[in-house]
């Protein structure tokens, strides 16, 4: 206690000091006759009255909140020098009796006792405040603590002798303490005996609730969290609640139970040992849609998840039940997935508030927390569409495991995300199933962190802990969770302590690796028969009640289960979980399968250019050197041509004005890696005012949102694919800093991009810009490793295609994915534009250049663009060697960059009218039908396939086995280019210019292949 008592001395010099300034005692203390005192024996103000008024004032200075509003009047009124106030003589007089119950109105030391005895109990408040969590009952089991960290809290009254840490004593504690406004604990009362607030705080913090709060920077929020839990009587339910959460625990657990007796060998991850969570995220979306929300996207990993589809989402149960038959056949929409990975989407009314309500439960892989922050992308879309730009109507819930939520990396990054101007979505709500255990791993060898939510300290979302066998304290956790999003739009996360009744899976044997947990477990009464047995005891149920509820599931259950025999073949289309109404006709077809040039007319070119060169806001300096850079742009505009950034521009310009949305996001977008894009300008004299000009191109336009992310790649592609998910009517594209940082994101692109339509049925026009080449720049600013996206994708090489007259667009049909390389502008332009006009949506690949930003050669005219012109697959030769094709010994077929140093060399060499050089510009799926109208053109040539990346990388191994198709093995596809290498690129600058010498003499040798076996 020595810290109180110098606190109070130091104190009592500043209080007098400022006292005697403010003359307070004539203006205020002795304004009035019945406050007349001739000096000492004045009884209010004595020397012990006057330290404790010290210790108010001195209080009040610090923080006017920290003292009774009646003192703070009291003050306020002095420091201001205003006259008297009829009320504070009462006010004063109830001061002075408090002060003399405690026999202090003439002992200086025992005011000064009061004084350290107040500040005792503030800082024991907000020790419960703070550290109450750690000794809160929270685990149902009874074994473990909740948090790793076993000590319990030396500033915590857990035994009397703890009363010495404050310098207080069991004699304290019927003594009456004046209640700081930092607490809510004393209701309508101003004062409680310390018994009495010892007991109301242990009742608040360290029962089966454990609040984490007190680190949030924002006093308002930390009292509106007091307030929620500390308030006498405010975890009350009517006995209609208890009846409604008592019938959703019945569903809950009793479906577990009819798909555990109905497929006792099937693999389900069923919700066993956390019933409670059906009735809790009920209780959100009850809440929120009293709050005004329309729409609910959510993501969670397998357990439980069937349970959800069935009881929050409202699945039909004969859809999933059908499931488990081994024999059904799958419709032929794509490979499909197991049934716990499916999505919904579902609009129904909501039963609590008579609201619409439109539910979405995301389909997502195994891979652990992957869709998190695509759950954040859809939601940013769909406020976005709404016009919901604080979330008032659209929001997320993520369910996460307790051993994935720290462990998982992804979690981290999406939780950055949650405040940013372009990736908020006002607020989601995290539930984490806390298992206490990861498949069969202990917490304690899972996370170094004392929980598995700590993660979410860093964004200030404040994490409640609840004991999942304790129904009611979840769902008022889950009720005040709800009222905090839609309240403050920040994340808030709840922790259902909770277990898991079987192993990892329903085949799995815990006992192996967690006898003791598991002993305990099967000793474990479920929380359905604990709840329903305090219901029958208090007499809010009759156990008839009760015992029909059950009966009436499980009928529903039954019927259901007889009409899922019928079920022959799973569409996987009935589990989409992002339709698109009117985009495709009613069987989920496109609408036609062709697609309309590309090109827009010359007006168009030259109005976007010269928006593009301008600065349309008035008063607005930009650098110098951004001048030159729209001058540019300008003379581009006027001679009709076009480079990489000003064709970017022109595509992106023409979807606005046709009411396409255009979000292009990723790290340094906004004025681009290599300084080509500049598409927000940034005023040299003002600060953070900037100007997008690509927004004011028209006056009736569809907003063009360019932003530049977090330092994150997973997060933010997931964030994106999740954004294009939303609509079909909006180009998203995300850029990689260089294409080789996309491996970060290889989850995302493995498990949804490449494969999620055919998993899910689930249609994505995303487009990756993807900056590549080999430029001596090292080994990770290089390469962004086509050869992976190639060998993902699902044409097959041996099979010679039927050409049709729409082979090009069912071509792409058919395809996963889309992998491009333009070697121009301009069809860097038409390709953009072509994944709008398509009738369908595939993800976009496009490796983009870095030194052709700037190359003289590397530009195009608006010939190539105007209304009529189309995306090019292929761009054959067309100088001196294709006018004389039988003269010609060697074509070389190519694709990107390395097109331009293939043809400097020709030139030097002077052989263009004996080598012929052939662009494959889209690399998949592979254009058979022009590259097979180019190789008959050559027939008497070499076959060479040239490229800049290391033989073992690049798109060789791809293209060789189609290239020999075509000509039905009768030729040999030769390989020029650089030896294999484990490495992407060398580091050293003349070993780079070295390989690439030796690879342009080899091109050109016409006798390097003379005598060689293929």
């Amino acid at each position: 206690m020595s810290h109180l008592k110098l606190f109070a001395a130091t104190l009592k010099w500043h209080g007098i000091k400022l006292l005697e300034k403010h003359d307070i005692a004539r203006k205020v203390f002795f304004h009035g006759q019945r406050y007349v005192s001739s000096g000492i024996s004045e009884p209010f103000l004595s020397g012990s009255n006057f330290s404790y008024v010290e210790e108010m004032y001195y209080a009040w200075l610090e923080n006017p909140k920290s003292v009774h509003k009646s003192w703070d009047l009291f003050f306020r009124n002095a420091n201001a020098g205003q006259v008297y106030d009829p009320h504070l003589p009462d006010q004063l007089e109830r001061k002075a009796s408090f002060l003399q119950s405690h026999g202090l109105a003439q002992t200086p030391g025992k005011a000064e006792k009061l004084v350290e005895d107040h500040l005792a109990v503030q800082s024991l408040i907000r020790a419960y405040q703070i550290r109450g969590h750690h000794v809160a009952q929270l685990d149902p089991l009874g074994i473990l603590d909740a948090d790793l960290d076993s000590f319990v809290p030396s500033d915590l009254i857990t035994t009397i002798d703890k009363l010495g840490f404050y310098g207080l004593h069991e004699s304290d504690l019927d003594k009456v303490f004046q209640l700081p406004t930092t607490t809510f604990i004393g209701g309508s009362e101003t004062s409680l005996s310390l018994r009495e607030i010892i007991k109301r705080l242990e009742n608040t913090y360290c029962q089966h609730i454990g609040l984490e709060f007190m680190f949030i920077n924002d006093v308002e929020q930390c009292q509106w969290i007091r307030q929620k839990f500390e308030t006498p009587g405010v975890m009350k339910f009517t006995n209609e609640e208890k009846r409604t959460l008592l019938a959703r625990l019945v569903r809950s657990m009793r479906f577990e139970d009819f798909l555990a007796r109905k497929w006792s060998s099937e693999k389900r991850f069923g919700l066993e040992g956390c019933e409670v969570m059906i009735p809790a995220l009920k209780t959100i979306i009850d809440k929120s849609s009293e709050m005004g929300i329309e729409y609910v996207i959510m993501g969670m990993p397998h357990r439980g998840r069937l349970n959800v589809l069935a009881n929050v989402i409202r699945k039909e149960l004969e859809q999933i039940f059908c499931q488990f038959d081994p024999k059904l056949e799958a419709a032929d929409e794509g490979s499909g997935d197991v049934k716990y990975h499916l999505g919904m989407y579902h609009e129904r009314i909501n039963r609590a508030t008579n609201k619409k309500i439109t539910l979405s439960l995301m389909a997502n892989p195994s891979h652990l927390e992957a869709v998190d922050p695509v759950v954040q992308g859809k939601t940013k879309a769909e406020q976005f569409y709404r016009g919901d730009m604080a979330g008032k109507k659209v929001m997320s819930i993520l369910l996460h495991g307790d051993a994935a939520f720290a462990g998982q990396g992804v979690v981290y990054e999406t939780f950055h995300l949650s405040d940013l101007p372009s990736y908020t979505t006002n607020g989601t709500i995290h539930v984490v199933v806390n298992n206490q255990i990861g498949f069969t791993t202990d917490p304690r060898m899972a996370r170094s962190s004392p929980y598995p939510t700590d993660v979410a300290r860093v964004v200030n979302a404040p994490i409640f802990h609840v004991n999942a066998d304790d129904p009611e304290a979840v769902m008022y956790v889950c009720s005040v969770a709800a009222e905090w999003r839609n309240t403050f739009n920040k994340d808030v996360v709840v922790d259902l302590v909770c277990y898991r009744r079987r192993g990892h899976n329903e085949m799995d044997e815990p006992m192996f690796t967690q006898p003791l947990m598991y002993k305990q477990i099967h000793k474990q009464v479920p929380v359905l028969k604990k709840y329903a047995d305090k219901l029958i005891a208090d007499g809010t149920v009759t156990l008839q009640e009760f015992e029909e509820e059950i009966a009436k599931y499980d009928r529903i259950c039954e019927e259901a289960y007889t009409r899922s025999k019928d079920n022959k073949i799973l569409h996987i289309k009935h589990w989409l979980d992002s339709p698109w109404p009117g985009f495709f006709n009613v069987d989920g077809e496109p609408k036609s399968m062709s697609c309309p040039p590309t090109g827009i007319s010359e007006d168009l070119l030259t109005h976007i250019g010269n928006v593009a060169s301008s600065v349309p806001v008035k008063d607005f300096k930009i650098h110098a050197g951004l001048s030159r850079i729209l001058r540019a742009r300008l003379e581009m505009t006027k001679n009709r041509v076009v480079d990489w950034a000003l064709a970017e521009y022109m595509a992106f310009g023409s979807f606005l004005k046709e009411g396409i949305h255009v979000r292009l996001s990723g790290q340094d977008v906004e004025r681009g890696t290599f300084s080509h894009r500049h598409h927000v300008l940034h005023d040299q004299e003002v600060d953070k005012r900037t100007c997008v000009p690509m927004n004011h191109l028209w006056e009736q336009q569809a907003p063009y949102t360019v932003c530049n992310s977090s330092l994150s790649e997973y997060g933010v592609l997931g964030f994106e694919l999740g954004f294009a998910m939303a609509s079909p009517n909006a180009l998203v594209c995300w850029e990689a800093q260089f294409g080789d940082f996309h491996n970060t994101a290889q989850c995302i692109i493995d498990q949804f991009i490449s494969s999620g339509q055919a998993k899910w049925v689930r249609h994505n026009g995303i487009v990756l810009l993807l900056p590549h080449g080999m430029e001596g720049m090292g080994p990770e600013h290089s390469s962004a490793r086509p050869e992976r996206f190639l060998q993902m994708s699902n044409d097959d090489s041996d099979a010679y295609p039927e050409f049709t007259e729409q082979f090009e667009v069912s071509q792409l049909y058919e395809c996963n994915w889309i992998v491009v390389n333009c070697s121009t502008p301009a069809n860097y332009f038409h390709v953009l534009r072509r994944q709008i006009l398509l009738p369908f949506r595939k993800p976009l690949i496009i490796l983009t250049p870095k030194s052709l930003l700037r190359h003289p050669e590397a530009k195009s005219s608006f010939d190539e663009m105007v209304s009529g012109t189309t995306f090019q697959r292929v761009i054959p030769e067309n100088g001196l060697a294709a006018h004389t094709p039988h003269e010609v010994r060697r074509v070389i077929f190519c694709t990107g960059k390395v097109y331009y140093d293939l043809v400097k060399e020709r030139k030097s060499q002077d052989l263009e009218k004996q080598v012929a050089i052939t662009r494959l510009e889209q690399i998949s799926p592979f254009p058979f039908d022009l590259l097979k109208e180019e190789l008959e053109k050559y027939p008497g040539a070499d076959l060479v396939w040239c490229q800049e990346e290391h033989k073992n990388s690049g798109y060789y191994d791809y293209v060789k086995p189609r290239f020999r198709t075509i000509v039905n093995h009768t030729r040999p596809i030769w390989y020029v280019g650089r030896e294999p290498a484990a490495a992407a690129a060398t580091g050293n600058k003349n070993t780079h210019l070295v390989s690439l010498r030796r690879f342009l003499d080899t091109a050109f040798n016409l006798e390097a292949f003379e005598g060689k076996t293929f």
